[in-house]
């Protein structure tokens, strides 16, 4: 496994790189956000570890820079910003984890691990449900001709439905396929997630794509609504 770790705590650092060389890992370090966005551009990691607030950028730019150039390395965030608003941005930039300090290190190594099995995210083809189109590698959102403004998190609840698109999935499933598997909060985040894509993707058109389906879930049209 070859890991990208991105940090300005230099102590902190050093020793979460030995760390995971005990574990067989090969880890590249960088101080600061614009080395670290540089060595993610330059070579292929498997995980990239981020903190947040760096000097030069954000540990969020630099996520949020590499999905605009479609890198799609895996991203946990590793950061001593606990808020819960602090993690949904983290997440909505493209992170795919979150994980605060002071933090267990057999845990930051169990989540690495969890991160490179499900492996990065291949440019898939463009999306479609009627006139609804979703782009994943671009991540966009279209309703016809018209571009519709959605967060990260909004787009991963929306492409699971487009990918399952006429059938009912459960709240489980979408909770599983979209946050992390060790999500403990409340899944009616849900409930709140496919109440925002009503709001943009549908009621502005006219549309009810985005069905309940009583006491079993949720299901996208197949032809987009």
């Amino acid at each position: 496994m070859r890991v990208l770790l991105v940090d300005d705590e230099v102590r902190l650092a050093e020793g979460v790189r030995r760390g995971l060389e005990a574990e067989g890992m090969t880890v590249d370090v960088a101080h600061n956000g614009v080395d670290g966005l540089w060595r993610a551009r330059e070579q292929d990691y498997d995980v990239i570890v981020l903190d947040v607030m760096m000097p030069g950028m954000s540990g969020y730019r630099v996520c949020a820079t590499l999905r605009a150039e479609q890198i799609w390395t895996p991203v946990l965030f590793l950061t001593a910003k606990d808020g819960e608003w602090d993690e949904v941005e983290g997440l909505d930039t493209g992170g795919d984890d979150w994980l605060t300090k002071p933090f267990s290190f057999p845990v930051l190594v169990a989540r690495l691990r969890a991160l490179v099995r499900r492996g990065a995210r291949e440019r898939p083809a463009v999306l479609e449900a009627g006139d609804l189109r979703l782009d994943p590698a671009a991540r966009t959102v279209h309703r016809g001709d018209l571009e519709i403004d959605l967060t990260a998190r909004e787009i991963a609840v929306l492409d699971f439905l487009m990918r399952r698109r006429g059938e009912v999935v459960t709240k489980l499933e979408v909770l599983d396929n979209v946050w992390a598997d060790d999500f403990d909060g409340d899944p009616n985040i849900v409930e709140v997630y496919v109440g925002r894509l009503r709001r943009k993707v549908d009621r502005p058109f006219g549309r009810d794509g985005i069905q309940t389906v009583r006491g079993s879930g949720y299901r996208l049209a197949a032809d987009g609504g």
